[in-house]
C-alpha cells in the first residue's frame, strides 16, 4: 500500500480535476446529466489524517473545478461542506458510534449509502446554488437525483477499481 503524503494528495487532486474537466464534463447522459467523480477525494480521504489539511485540500479541489467551469466558488463550497460534515455523514449512514472509522468494517449497504448520501448532498449544494430559482425547485431536484444516480455509478466503479472498501 502506498503511503499518502501531501505531495500525493495534491497529485490526486490535479488528476481528479483533469479527469473531471477534460473527460467527464464532455460526457452528457440523456442529453443533460454530467457525471461527477471529483468528490471521491473527499469521501475516501483517510479519516485519521489532519482535518485542517483535509479541509484545505478539499477547498483547493473545489476551487480548481470552479476555475475551469467559471462557477465562482460553488464547487469549492460544496466540496468543503461535505468534507466538514463527512464524519457526521459517515456516522449517520453507517450507524457507527465509535471513534475509529474504517470502510473495511462496513457492510456493502452501509458503504453504498455513505457514497450516495455524500454525492447527493454535494449535488444539492452545487445545483441549488448554481441555479438558485425557487420556481425551478422540482426541476432542480430531478436534476439532482439523476446526476447523483449517474455519479453514484461512476464512483462505485471507481471504488471497485481501486478496492477502496478493502484498503482504506
Amino acid at each position: 500500500m502506498i503511503s499518502r503524503t501531501l505531495f500525493t494528495d495534491i497529485l490526486i487532486i490535479v488528476l481528479l480535476i483533469a479527469l473531471q474537466i477534460f473527460v467527464l464534463n464532455r460526457i452528457t447522459l440523456f442529453g443533460k446529466y454530467t457525471p461527477v467523480l471529483y468528490p471521491v477525494f473527499v469521501m475516501f480521504y483517510p479519516f485519521f489524517r489532519n482535518k485542517y489539511q483535509f479541509l484545505a485540500l478539499s477547498f483547493i479541489l473545489g476551487l480548481g473545478i470552479d476555475a475551469f467551469l467559471y462557477t465562482w466558488g460553488i464547487n469549492a463550497f460544496a466540496t468543503v461542506t461535505i468534507a466538514y460534515f463527512r464524519t457526521v455523514i459517515f456516522r449517520t449512514s453507517t450507524d457507527t458510534s465509535t471513534d475509529f472509522f474504517s470502510f473495511q468494517s462496513l457492510q456493502w449497504t452501509q458503504f453504498l449509502l455513505f457514497i450516495f448520501v455524500s454525492i447527493f448532498l454535494h449535488q444539492v449544494l452545487v445545483q441549488y446554488l448554481e441555479i438558485f430559482k425557487f420556481s425551478k425547485f422540482f426541476d432542480i431536484f430531478l436534476n439532482v437525483l439523476a446526476t447523483s444516480a449517474i455519479s453514484f455509478i461512476f464512483i462505485f466503479i471507481y471504488a471497485l477499481a481501486f478496492k477502496i472498501k478493502q484498503k482504506v
